[in-house]
């Protein structure tokens, strides 16, 4: 005999696909910033001669600021910044600083909100004259961790679950099952999804004022928070979510009301009008995570917030129809037919080929180049989704297979059996209902024989008794019946193949989904491979000369004033030493990438022999590389490198550093 799967065992599963979630969950840390830092005025690390002025990050995306943003604090802690950051061009943002800055090392904190709404922090130093000891630690600041981010992260799962299963559970219903509007289990799944999507909402709406700022339980009902958070985009989005859920609840009360009441022939219209009102819903719900979130800054917004649409509304028709199926084959007391099976399979068909091919130009969207899939956290996460849609597409082949099989003779063979189990029940339960009826019978005539002890009112009682009893064996006979026909039907190998292949979709299912939050949550790869670049050469803008290799290299910053006129060059100069020496001069844009420009020129001077300026015009061998072989420097001593970048006709600036050569 084929076994069942017992609600028992069902429990079971699903404990331990909630176990690997929360492991997922536990294991995702702090959300990662989505906006990187790509320079600073000052430097990271730099000693600068003459106090500034302000101090000016740049980062990769624009930003959202506060008074708090950007700190800076002297060595013995004390802020000097002075007034809220502006924004000065672009993507930079500089808060001015006291004048008469003593000499020492400062601190920058900085803790600001990304463009995809993620907020982002760190910190750095730079010195003035000379470095000195400081008691503000310079370590990277974290935010959207603790209770608040762990808290936040599962108000982002439990709304996409949410919306899986009540836009998946609806169109299941109306494109696969219209049986299925009336059918109690598939209700309470599409009503529980909206229950989820409206709590996790109000959750994320109170949590988002301390998660992008404090990161304090006690800030979480601060209503001058939740006022701030109402201003920005991502509080328009939610509360836009609220709205268009308040008209979600208005189709899901048509859908398993006046729908489920309608004739076959009455639900077309019915049908056409629920299928547009709940695609316009539902496209709604899906822009207000595209709107806010990575699709809607970065490479082509434009094109990324539709794809986003449709790449979400395709994962909740495919996953969420997918539960209403699982659903609908272990908890309802009505068979599903073969042939809403059959549909499902080619809807979940055409939204998979939609979920890869949304799914690609995401990917190349936000890694860029094919090494960062190994490079970068964001790749690594990405390949482990891969994976699992990978398996998940493997074990809807062979429900596939099933759905094939069972649309074929198992329909009949169900059928058939359902049929003999009804045959074989139905008689036993008119002959308990006649037996009863005669029993009842019986005991009147006898209740009348015996007049003359008995009164009217207890032969009445009696006969009221008898009914009852009979009444009461003839549910008895219609709960055994239907029992054996469900037995009968979940017997069936075909139809358990299929619960089986459906349940293991469903796990699956289940962690993608928790992959895929953490991966929202995660600084995409193209966006921290820029950062990386950035933060090497920020770091070698304060290099000297190595002591043991005697390898020199210099970083300076430029602005011709042109259009795209900013960038920064290096000098790489071995051995540094008196004689011939190997030169080569790299240009790159603030994010780190090559630059390409007309012309390049170094001049060496030594100022305290009056030697100089001796010019160097070094040959170009790729797109912002320039190399000299055989630079010849006549005595030691500390040495100006003056290097000329020409980024146009009339366009070019002169910068210049220090450094002991020789």
């Amino acid at each position: 005999m084929t076994p069942t799967i017992t609600p028992r065992r069902t429990r079971t599963l699903v404990l331990l696909i909630l176990a690997v979630f929360g492991a997922l969950l536990a294991g995702a840390g702090p959300a990662s910033a989505h906006a990187a830092l790509n320079g600073s005025d000052p430097a990271q690390g730099v000693v600068v001669d003459k106090a500034p002025t302000e101090v000016a990050l740049t980062f990769s995306e624009k930003v959202a600021t506060s008074s708090d943003s950007l700190r800076v604090l002297d060595p013995k802690g004390k802020r000097v910044d002075t007034g809220k950051p502006t924004e000065t061009s672009g993507t930079t943002y500089a808060v001015p600083l006291h004048s008469g800055l003593p000499d020492g090392t400062y601190t920058v904190a900085w803790q600001v909100v990304s463009a995809d709404s993620h907020p982002v922090a760190g910190a750095f130093t730079f010195s003035i004259g000379a470095p000195s000891t400081t008691t503000v630690s310079v370590s990277d600041e974290t935010v959207g961790g603790g209770i608040v981010g762990w808290l936040y992260g599962f108000g982002r799962y439990m709304s996409y679950a949410g919306f899986l299963l009540m836009v998946g559970g609806g169109a299941f219903v109306l494109a696969c099952w219209q049986r299925g509007a009336g059918v109690r289990p598939v209700q309470r799944l599409v009503v529980s999804g909206w229950l989820t999507i409206t709590a996790s909402t109000l959750l994320l709406l109170l949590l988002r004022g301390s998660y992008t700022s404090s990161g304090k339980v006690g800030a979480i009902f601060d209503l001058n928070l939740l006022g701030q958070v109402l201003q920005t985009k991502t509080g328009a989005a939610l509360i836009s979510r609220l709205l268009l859920l308040a008209a979600a609840a208005l189709f899901i009360a048509v859908l398993f009301g006046a729908y489920e009441k309608r004739e076959a022939e009455e639900k077309q219209d019915l049908t056409f009008g629920l299928a547009i009102g709940g695609s316009v819903v539902a496209a709604g719900l899906a822009a207000s995570w595209a709107l806010a979130e990575h699709a809607s800054t970065g490479l082509q917004p434009g094109i990324a917030m539709p794809v986003d649409v449709i790449h979400l509304l395709a994962v909740a028709t495919w996953l969420g129809g997918l539960c209403a199926l699982l659903v609908a084959l272990y908890r309802s007391e009505v068979p599903i037919e073969a042939a809403a099976v059959r549909r499902f399979s080619q809807v979940a068909f055409g939204s998979v080929v939609a979920v890869v091919a949304t799914g690609i130009y995401q990917s190349w969207r936000q890694l860029g180049s094919w090494a960062a899939f190994t490079d970068t956290g964001y790749g690594q996460l990405l390949l482990v989704k891969i994976g699992l849609v990978a398996v998940l597409v493997g074990i809807a082949f062979i429900s596939r297979r099933w759905t094939g099989q069972l649309a074929g003779t198992a329909l009949a063979d169900t059928e058939t059996a359902e049929k003999s189990v009804l045959g074989e029940k139905e008689p036993a339960a008119a002959r308990a209902g006649a037996s009863a009826g005669k029993a009842t019978a019986t005991g009147g005539k006898g209740a009348k024989g015996a007049g003359s002890g008995s009164s009217s009112g207890s032969g009445d009682s009696k006969a009221a008794s008898g009914s009852k009893r009979a009444a009461q064996l003839a549910r008895q006979k219609a709960a055994v019946a239907t029992a054996l026909q469900k037995r009968q039907r979940d017997a069936d190998p075909r139809r358990f193949g299929l619960r089986r292949s459906v349940l293991a979709e469903a796990g699956v299912a289940v962690v993608l989904l928790a992959v895929t939050t953490v991966l929202t949550q995660t600084e995409p790869g193209r966006t921290e491979e820029d950062a990386k670049a950035a933060t090497s050469a920020s770091s070698s803008s304060s290099s000297a000369a190595d002591s043991s290799s005697g390898a020199l290299t210099l970083t300076m910053s430029f602005d011709t004033g042109g259009t795209d006129g900013k960038g920064v060059v290096s000098v790489d100069f071995d051995p540094a030493r008196v004689g011939g020496n190997e030169m080569h001069v790299y240009v790159t844009r603030p994010n780190g990438r090559a630059f390409d420009i007309p012309e390049v020129k170094v001049a060496f001077t030594l100022e305290a022999k009056k030697i100089g300026p001796l010019p160097v015009a070094p040959d170009r061998v790729s797109t912002g590389h320039w190399s000299a072989s055989g630079v010849q420097i006549p005595m030691a001593g500390d040495w100006k490198v003056a290097v000329t970048v020409r980024t146009s006709d009339i366009d070019q600036a002169t910068v210049s550093k220090n450094a002991q050569i020789g």
